[in-house]
């Protein structure tokens, strides 16, 4: 039992550290097999990250004004994950925006320069991202932002477990996946959230909002198995802000 608890501790702080840049201990045991197991703990990772972010708002909404608090709030979830999903949207937004081929548009994904379509999908998303969660009390934001980090992570799982890999992924590359048992582990993680959001904020906001998430990002989906014939890191970190923001323009929608 204690072995296996280790394990599962293990999978949690190495998911931590894939997705963020928060502190963990340097002697993880990592291997790619591990990887894969740790992407089970993604929404619970994302629910972390909106924890963090959620504590600033309703903190600084002691003294500031509602945008000044989520705009903090905003720059403390970047800062935890090092704008880790905000550098995929952009990227991808580069690629898909500007490639005529599925070829051209990854190998503008890979260019580390933000273009246009890069910048406008970052800015939207962003100013999206802060006029929704300004709009409601800091209690009722700083809640919405754990779930709408955790069920965004969710969004991406089910792109990995769904979708084929875009990139040839050469001799040593293992292509981000999760295993059945992984993401059933996800999927009662993401229901838990859903319950959260039911008693916190009402049945109808809670499935409202997971509807408009779950449908923004299997348009994305869909976006990515035309236009690539499947999907890269880039359109995973695009997949986990759409599915986010799908959550906050469901649930302030409905409040």
């Amino acid at each position: 039992m204690k072995d296996s608890l280790r394990i599962e501790l293990n999978l949690l702080l190495l998911a931590v550290q894939f997705l963020t840049r928060l502190p963990v201990p340097r002697d993880l045991p990592f291997s790619d097999d591990l990887l894969i197991r740790a992407t089970k703990y993604y929404p619970l990772v994302g629910c972390l990250i909106g924890a963090i972010g959620g504590a600033v708002l309703w903190l600084a909404a002691l003294w500031l004004p509602a945008t000044a608090a989520v705009l903090l709030s905003l720059a403390a979830t970047l800062l935890a994950t090092g704008a880790f999903h905000e550098d995929g949207l952009a990227d991808a937004a580069d690629g898909l925006g500007g490639g005529l081929t599925a070829e051209r548009a990854m190998e503008i994904m890979r260019d580390s320069r933000i273009g246009t379509y890069g910048a406008v999908a970052l800015g939207t998303a962003l100013a999206l991202k802060v006029a929704l969660l300004s709009t409601l009390p800091p209690g009722t934001a700083a809640a919405l932002l754990v779930a709408g980090h955790g069920l965004g992570r969710m969004a991406s799982v089910h792109v990995i477990a769904t979708t084929g890999y875009a990139r040839d992924k050469g001799a040593k590359f293992v292509a981000p996946t999760v295993t059945a048992d992984g993401y059933r582990v996800a999927l009662g993680t993401s229901l838990a959230i859903l319950l959260a959001m039911m008693l916190g904020f009402g049945i109808g906001a809670a499935f409202f909002a997971i509807l408009v998430s779950i449908a923004i990002a299997q348009v994305f989906r869909a976006l990515i198995l035309r236009k690539l014939g499947g999907y890269t890191g880039d359109c995973l970190g695009a997949t986990m802000i759409l599915g986010e923001l799908g959550v906050y323009l469901g649930a302030v929608a409905w409040l």
